[in-house]
């Protein structure tokens, strides 16, 4: 079928707004990032926060990816539920509650966890405990960009020791989210770092860095064992920007209905901040509609996207379905609860966000 048949299709069958993926572009965007994990010497470690699905982390895992990387606790344990091992959590866990589930999780599968404070690592010892093996923690290190991460190498030096201090607790290495043009600081940063854990008798066996927008860098920080990227394997208009996607490389569109043409110049998407979220990236509007690319979507309702066609010379016209790239893709998944799955124009079926929603 066509692309408008399709799109009418889905309209049909599943009504809009509608998340859309292309397994075709999806399984390249895969085959992509592993092709380029695999010249550069580190694992692939693919960071499931984009896409919360255990299906589409399994076709990553089969295509040669080493674990998977989770930004929180309640996204492992649906990973882990669907066969999933080698987990990775990249954010600090905090609480008994949190603790608690972590330790039952450790016990089943193979889990590492980060942490960039003596607060977190005296909490995770009790995880260690509950699981009744050590649990692996290596340190967050901030090298720039200013977000969590131990700020200095002797801090964290410090953090590793206490770590190994813990009966419960193994130090593993370090985790690394480098800005993109930080690669000379990141590196001075770490070789102090793993000078000095050397030097007080422990070893970094993983270095893990990360971001789809640092694929150029890899290879260039010497250590890096692994790299977690996510957004990759669906890209956006933020990776657009960013230089490290084309619009060939766009794997999931909103599918989207114009619901009303007041007035000339003007419309209303049925997709509001509830479908498309208010997160711009920095960008011009809130997504790039395919059919009509002059059109922006200049801010939102909850439920309504006002969409200013002054620059178009043919807008689009009340029933009209309109498929939109996402700036930030990762936030437009979590707010849907399945993807509609097609191969070119021809639809396949539905995909559970299984992980969706997991906030703590």
């Amino acid at each position: 079928m066509s692309i408008e048949t399709l799109k009418a299709e889905i309209a049909r069958r599943y009504g809009t707004p509608s998340l859309v993926i292309d397994l075709d572009i999806v399984e390249r965007n895969i085959a992509r990032l592993q092709a380029r994990c695999d010249a550069a010497g580190v694992a692939n470690r693919p960071h499931i926060k984009t896409h919360k699905s255990p299906v589409l982390a399994a076709m990553q895992r089969d295509a040669g990816a080493k674990g998977i990387a989770c930004q929180k606790l309640g996204e492992a344990e649906v990973m882990a539920d669907a066969g999933h091992d080698d987990i990775l959590i990249t954010y600090n866990i905090l609480g008994e509650e949190k603790t608690g589930r972590l330790g039952k999780l450790a016990g089943r599968v193979k889990m590492t966890v980060a942490a960039d404070s003596a607060v977190v690592v005296d909490g995770l010892a009790r995880a260690g405990e509950i699981a009744g093996r050590p649990l692996d923690v290596i340190v967050e290190c901030d090298t720039g960009r200013a977000r969590a991460g131990v700020v200095t190498p002797q801090e964290a030096v410090a953090l590793a020791e206490r770590i190994a201090s813990h009966p419960s607790l193994a130090f593993a290495g370090f985790m690394l989210y480098p800005p993109e043009n930080g690669v000379a600081e990141t590196q001075s940063f770490l070789d102090t770092a793993k000078a000095g854990v050397r030097a007080a008798g422990l070893e970094p066996r993983v270095v893990s860095s990360g971001g789809t927008p640092n694929l150029p860098n890899l290879g260039k920080i010497e250590g890096v064992t692994e790299h977690r990227a996510g957004t990759c394997i669906f890209n956006d208009r933020m990776m657009m920007a960013a230089g490290v996607a084309s619009l060939e490389d766009c794997a999931l569109n909103l599918y989207a209905t114009v619901v009303s043409r007041a007035a000339p110049g003007r419309g209303i998407l049925d997709s509001g901040s509830k479908t498309l979220t208010s997160d711009s990236g920095g960008l011009d509007g809130f997504g790039l509609i395919l059919e009509h690319p002059k059109a922006r979507i200049a801010k939102f309702a909850e439920e309504h996207g006002f969409l200013d066609l002054t620059a178009c010379e043919q807008p689009p016209e009340i029933g009209d379905v309109v498929r939109i790239i996402p700036n930030h893709v990762c936030v437009v998944v979590n707010m849907q609860d399945r993807y509609i799955t097609v191969r070119g124009d021809e639809i396949i079926g539905e995909l559970p966000v299984a992980a969706r929603g997991k906030l703590r």
